[in-house]
């Protein structure tokens, strides 16, 4: 069929008319026929079965019933009238309810005709009834193109008021295959559906609306998921290709002094077996022509430091300089002290930027960096001001990527001839569902084991009313010479309550815990920059014990002696956050633990989360649960809360189809990159159509 057609504004298709268009549009997106093909059903009602009125049971599931009005009353009632009606069939009686419209309903209701009727039954003083049932005239049943099993479309109240019911919306997708006498064009080639034994596409489009049976539903749903996320990977795999091929990076070809003095001579601890493969890929990616973009994940602890520093070195070796961006001060200014500290005897020049760096020393930044003299550049988004311009920028790190938009990301790309390679680096573990979808266009590399020696945090669950016990175990581990951790949650819709309770917290803290023998920090989101940093940098000397915090130390505060995590009201907190504040402790050689503080009322999802978090610290498996709780659009964070807005796949339960689409699509992009074979054809034009009336990035923010 002609794509054009599918591009008609919906306004044309018989029965739409400029007000159900208007709504059509407002409510669901659906612009034009083909944004009504791609509405696919949330579920189906059985309606291969009729049910005889003697066969009721009373178990409130939905029925479909022959038989012929006898009757029809106004029963009036407290508030208002109801419409009865007695229905019949040849083994007994059951009554038919309206509260509303029965003006309209009374007058089209036709005595002793059979009827097919189909709702939820009632059970009341020894006998059914059905209030609102779905009616239709037997003859006219038997008449239209139906299946058996009956789609329930997405809907929103509006269009219910408006009178667009389900029943509308299936009337109109019946005229568009009707109309379009479902010559729909084949979307994928004849070898993929042979290897994988998929329906073609109007009988996969045909079967999700109009299904005969479960079994042509299931193979229906199989093909159409199977295309949809084959297309995403088609997209983010050509854009990895192309990227390779067409944005050239400087070519590191040489390990140099810098590198093996440091390997060699002055490397911390030994590397573990995933650093060194990590090294290695970020080595192959760095000598070849192509610039590297590439995402490191590894957990809380597992060393991405060092592999940061490392790949900077490369660089250097190689004439360039290098930069590492952090989203906050604190874990930028962590970011310089540790290199500065690895890097004391090698002859490299390190500086800090960011947004209260002092005026003179800017100015000498700037200077240090524009003729060359500067090696690594560290700081926050104070990088990427225009004022900010290298010499020759090889190489630049982002931490936490999450946090920064992409404009953000791509002027740092634009201050060279040639964009520099990219590393972007997270502690946040992604599911490998999601990032084979999210960042299916970067190459991943995972550092999937722990440095030796560290322990593993010992987590428990504690309600409230063992708050004296556990203020007990503090002591103790205050005696021993730890520190501690109590964090509050901070959720922006309440701040004013949240700020209560974090001085409420503080102020019993402080109770518990008097001056002389003990100090207390606090940090919160309401302070000063400065205070904040005051406040933390004395917990990181250890003249603090305890720091009362909110969230603010999620990300990247590193004080080896802290050994105690507690987490107030652990029920307000995601999965991966938990894991996060967890990370905070166990950074020394020390036993350390995270406690979860709740009250005894627990949702189902969050008594799921304690016992994930008690039972693992597997990052990884962590991801995996949290995304099945929240699903895709809330695990990369409110800003991109578009993740995947897909139709009808759905990337926790079809992973499986996931990984099949994708390594399908590295074939087909393997064989045939630029899809010019004849049998590649029906691809090639669909994914035109694709890239022309709905890019990839409306599925992926």
């Amino acid at each position: 069929m002609n794509a054009n057609f599918l591009q008609t504004p919906i306004d044309y298709l018989k029965g739409v008319g400029p007000n159900r268009a208007d709504l059509l549009k407002k409510e669901l997106g659906i612009h034009t026929f083909q944004d009504l093909l791609n509405l696919f059903p949330n579920r189906y009602l059985d309606r291969t079965q009729y049910y005889k009125i003697a066969q009721l049971q009373q178990t409130n599931a939905e029925v479909q019933i022959i038989g012929k009005i006898t009757h029809i009353k106004t029963v009036e009632q407290k508030r208002g009238k109801r419409l009865v009606a007695t229905f019949i069939d040849e083994t007994g009686s059951i009554e038919l309810v309206w509260f509303r419209g029965q003006k309209w309903i009374r007058e089209n209701l036709k005595l002793n005709v059979p009827y097919v009727i189909f709702g939820k039954t009632n059970y009341f003083n020894n006998s059914f009834s059905m209030p609102h049932p779905e009616m239709e005239l037997l003859d006219a049943h038997e008449k239209s193109i139906r299946s058996a099993m009956q789609p329930v479309y997405p809907s929103t109240e509006k269009l219910g008021n408006s009178g667009i019911t389900n029943r509308v919306i299936n009337g109109l997708m019946q005229q568009l295959f009707l109309e379009s006498k479902n010559a729909f064009a084949e979307t994928l080639s004849k070898p993929l559906l042979e290897q994988l034994k998929l329906v073609s596409k109007k009988e996969a489009l045909f079967n999700i609306h109009f299904p005969k049976s479960q079994a042509h539903l299931a193979r229906a749903q199989y093909r159409l998921k199977f295309e949809e996320l084959f297309y995403i990977q088609l997209q983010l795999i050509r854009k990895n290709l192309l990227h390779k091929s067409k944005i050239k990076g400087y070519p590191f070809d040489k390990i140099g002094h810098n590198f093996n003095t440091f390997f060699s001579e002055y490397l911390p601890f030994d590397l573990t077996e995933a650093q060194k493969r990590v090294i290695k890929e970020i080595r192959n990616d760095l000598g070849s022509n192509a610039q590297m973009n590439r995402l490191l994940q590894g957990d809380v602890g597992s060393g991405k430091t060092i592999v940061a520093l490392m790949s900077i070195l490369i660089a250097i070796d190689n004439g360039f300089q290098a930069c590492l961006m952090a989203p906050t001060e604190i874990l930028s200014v962590q970011h310089y002290n540790s290199l500065v500290e690895m890097c004391k005897r090698l002859n490299t020049s390190i500086e800090l930027l960011t947004g209260s760096t002092k005026t003179s020393k800017r100015r000498e930044i700037h200077e240090k960096l524009e003729n060359g003299e500067l090696d690594i550049l560290i700081g926050t988004h104070a990088l990427l001001e225009d004022k900010v311009k290298f010499k020759n920028l090889g190489l630049a790190i982002v931490d936490e990527q999450h946090r920064f938009g992409v404009e953000q990301r791509s002027k740092l790309w634009h201050k060279n001839e040639y964009p520099p390679h990219v590393l972007v680096m997270t502690a946040t573990p992604i599911p490998r569902t999601l990032a084979m979808s999210v960042y299916g266009d970067l190459d991943i590399s995972i550092i999937d084991e722990l440095p030796p020696g560290r322990k593993d945090i010992k987590t428990v669950h504690r309600f409230d009313a063992n708050r004296l016990k556990v203020f007990r175990f503090i002591r103790d581990e205050i005696s021993k010479g730890r520190q501690v951790y109590i964090v509050y949650p901070l959720i922006q819709e309440s701040e004013t309550m949240d700020y209560k309770d974090l001085m409420d917290g503080y102020e019993s803290i402080v109770r518990e815990f008097p001056m002389p023998n003990y100090q207390v920090s606090i940090v919160h989101g309401q302070m000063k920059s400065s205070d904040k940093e005051y406040e933390m940098n004395r917990f990181i000397k250890g003249e603090t014990q305890i720091m009362v915090a909110t969230t603010v130390i999620e990300v990247g505060v590193n004080v080896p002696n802290a050994s105690v995590m507690i987490i107030e009201s652990a029920e307000r907190f995601g999965l991966s956050q938990l894991h996060q504040l967890r990370g905070r402790v166990g950074r020394g050689a020390e036993q350390s633990y995270c406690i979860l503080m709740t009250s005894h009322k627990l949702s189902a999802d969050a008594k799921t989360r304690l016992e994930t978090m008690v039972r693992t610290s597997d990052g990884f498996e962590i991801a995996e649960v949290d995304l099945k709780l929240r699903g895709p659009g809330d695990m990369m964070g409110t800003q991109q809360s578009g993740v995947l807005n897909l139709r009808i796949a759905d990337i926790i339960k079809d992973s499986e189809i996931l990984k099949i689409a994708r390594s399908y699509a590295m074939q087909v992009l393997k064989e045939d990159p630029n899809l010019t074979s004849e049998e590649n054809s029906p691809i090639k034009n669909n994914y035109a159509q694709l890239v022309k009336y709905r890019n990839i990035w409306n599925y992926i923010s």
